[in-house]
């Protein structure tokens, strides 16, 4: 009997936030499992509804202002400060997320984080101890260069002059001069809960792997890694920031990069659900379930690779409890997610991105109540229809 069932989904970027996904989740279990106790727990990954997310968990607020957004105009924005009223919690994507950045002006050689540092200058204003700054969503590739610059370092170019905002820009930069920093920053400590597997430089560089993501081409690509190559040199040596790896440590290329410059700050990089999900007694939670269901836009071969639904299916094996994915697509790899039992994509039927983006909510609802009812079907099967062989997840569709 299913009588207990968690809902843990992420958000569906530009789309479905993680309490929009849940609620659409939970209506497709009540179309079923009319009498089921509903336990949702949307899931922050450090992205998009972070802030509210931990606020809202621990007694906190949000604090409004405005703040420069992505492509340098000003934006309403927010941080949290959450119960306890010594932390508080930036969230990047609130003032720098590729949902801020227009489709016409998708160029991550231009936008910048500089909103993020004026962000954590305002936290910094309310006398917190600790600021954690989440990073996800990013529509930036300039390293954290903004968010250095709005905290009072200077970027020069060889003639002395100061760099535009933009990660484009990087490849000129020469020194860095630190005297104007934020003198607060020294005695604050720094948290980044990030996506340990995104690393700054190299091949598998955060511009070679989201880029594209963000508008790049691929000249831009690889003007944009140039870029990182010389900041990650600059930040280390202008910044003392040496036996700091910059380039290829944990968390480095988180959010564009901005995990590389504020680590030179002596911020700790910390894998993003070891910080969060402590907030939200995820794992007594999922302990209680009869079925757990999780969600994310796309489920595949990057989902082992810091995503929800993989550390939401890696806890709940912990207790023996099944695990149900949805997704807006299914891509490569999707049936190799460890802990997963089942997945199933939410589209019924081919269909535009932009009618399935404002169909989403709609989608997953009927999506949910179409994978319980083969789940219920499969419940009711005698068990000598068992299969016999090596056992992989199903692909409900």
């Amino acid at each position: 009997m299913l009588t207990r069932v968690v809902v843990a989904p992420s958000g569906f970027k530009e789309s479905l936030s993680a309490q929009a996904a849940a609620d659409a989740i939970a209506d497709g279990v009540r179309r079923v499992l009319p009498e089921a106790v509903l336990d949702l727990i949307p899931l922050v990954d450090g992205g998009e509804g972070t802030a509210a997310a931990l606020a809202a968990a621990t007694g906190g607020r949000l604090v409004a202002l405005p703040a420069t957004g992505p492509v340098g105009e000003q934006v309403g924005t927010h941080f949290a400060l959450l119960g306890g009223r010594e932390t508080a919690v930036v969230e990047m994507a609130a003032v720098a997320g590729l949902s801020l950045v227009p489709r016409a002006l998708r160029d991550p050689g231009a936008t910048t984080t500089y909103g993020v540092g004026e962000l954590i200058r305002a936290a910094l204003d309310t006398g917190v101890r600790r600021i954690l700054i989440g990073c996800g969503d990013s529509g930036t590739s300039d390293g954290g260069a903004g968010a250095l610059q709005a905290l009072g370092a200077r970027l020069l170019d060889a003639d002395g002059f100061e760099l535009p905002h933009g990660g484009g820009e990087l490849t000129r930069l020469a020194r860095i001069d630190p005297s104007g920093l934020d003198p607060r920053l020294r005695d604050v400590e720094l948290l980044v809960a990030c996506n340990p597997y995104n690393v700054l430089c190299g091949e598998r560089g955060v511009a070679r792997v989201f880029g594209p993501q963000k508008g790049a081409t691929p000249a831009q690509v690889e003007h944009l890694s140039a870029g990182l190559e010389t900041w990650a040199d600059v930040l280390t040596r202008d910044l003392g920031a040496v036996g700091t790896d910059l380039r290829h440590g944990p968390g480095t290329g988180a959010s564009g990069g901005l995990g590389a410059g504020l680590a030179a700050l002596g911020a700790r990089l910390l894998p993003r659900f070891d910080v969060l999900l402590d907030h939200l007694d995820l794992d007594a939670r999922l302990a209680r379930a009869d079925l757990v269901v999780t969600a994310e836009g796309a489920l595949d071969h990057q989902t082992p690779r810091g995503k929800v639904p993989a550390e939401v299916a890696r806890r709940a094996k912990l207790y023996g409890r099944p695990v149900l994915a949805l997704a807006g697509t299914l891509g490569e790899g999707a049936h190799d997610v460890p802990g997963v039992d089942a997945y199933s994509g939410i589209l019924p039927a081919p269909m535009a991105l932009a009618e399935a983006l404002v169909r989403a909510s709609e989608l997953l609802t009927d999506a949910t109540e179409r994978a319980l009812r083969m789940i219920l079907l499969g419940a009711r099967l005698p068990a000598h229809a068992e299969v016999s062989g090596t056992q992989r997840p199903s692909s409900v569709r």
